[in-house]
């Protein structure tokens, strides 16, 4: 729907441009696997170092989270708003069967590369998956056309989580669900967006931006969306995500001061749910 609807255009800031587009961060092999995520370490052996493969498992495990917690059907039409690679679209597709996945990134870089990753795919089922380009603050849908919406460790770089959750009560059909995971602060102190600017790099430089989660809990509810829940999974995320970074940071370097972040109860990472009344 992204032809003659507005969104396609939407700006990006200039670190997304760069960190998603020829820096492509899915390249670094802390990312492996391709989902570009932190990962979900609940089926991982906290007393074993992660290897390549319990890295991958972490990051379909954090996807699998997610579709859970959107409640997937078999009828249902879904979006992913920051699809990246569309690795998670291609998993939906493939373990949890909805009738369709569109997946939306702001990037062109990054929707080319899906599009190379996922030819065969694209071309068996050319009615089930496909990628668009579009903000998550102007989402180019009509009204209603989605049954779930989810999104994947993206929601820390939208500059307006009230816009998003504007666009995902009006794209959302009544009944429809929304699952947003991220990293978000765990209150609203003036102090946090500088603590976690001294520990992490991708705060100082602006690629993520540091909100309460209570921002975007509020915004969707203040969009009409209801049964907002919040749910904290960083003992699932952190942690294991550490022991993985070890393998090439000492500890208190960039980028495990992550935990650092989550232990000193500056940070955390969330599962936030809402469903569009009928």
């Amino acid at each position: 729907m992204a032809d003659g609807v507005p969104g396609a255009d939407s700006p990006m800031r200039p670190v997304v441009r760069e960190t998603y587009g020829p820096a492509d961060l899915s390249a670094e092999p802390i990312f492996g696997g391709g989902f570009i995520n932190f990962g979900y370490w609940k089926a991982v052996d906290p007393a074993r170092p992660p290897g390549e493969p319990e890295r991958i498992r972490s990051q379909r495990d954090l996807y699998r989270h997610v579709l859970d917690a959107a409640a997937l059907r078999g009828p249902d039409r879904v979006l992913e708003v920051g699809c990246g690679l569309g690795r998670g679209c291609a998993l939906a597709l493939e373990e949890y069967g909805p009738a369709a996945v569109t997946g939306l990134d702001v990037h062109p870089q990054q929707l080319r590369r899906a599009r190379e990753l996922h030819t065969d795919l694209l071309r068996r089922a050319p009615d089930r998956l496909r990628f668009v380009q579009g903000a998550a603050e102007r989402i180019p849908s009509e009204d209603e056309a989605y049954d779930a919406v989810v999104s994947v460790e993206a929601a820390q770089h939208f500059p307006d989580l009230t816009a998003f959750a504007e666009e995902a009560a009006r794209i959302l059909r009544p009944g429809g669900r929304t699952a947003v995971a991220s990293f978000f602060t765990v209150d609203d102190a003036p102090t946090r967006p500088g603590q976690l600017a001294d520990l992490l790099e991708t705060y100082a430089n602006g690629l993520d931006l540091a909100r309460p989660v209570a921002a975007l809990a509020d915004a969707f509810s203040a969009a009409g969306l209801t049964e907002v829940r919040v749910e904290p999974i960083g003992a699932q995320v952190w942690p294991g995500w550490d022991r993985w970074l070890s393998r090439w940071w000492a500890a208190g370097t960039w980028p495990r001061n992550f935990l650092r972040a989550y232990e000193d109860g500056i940070l955390d990472y969330y599962t936030v749910t809402a469903v569009r009344a009928r």
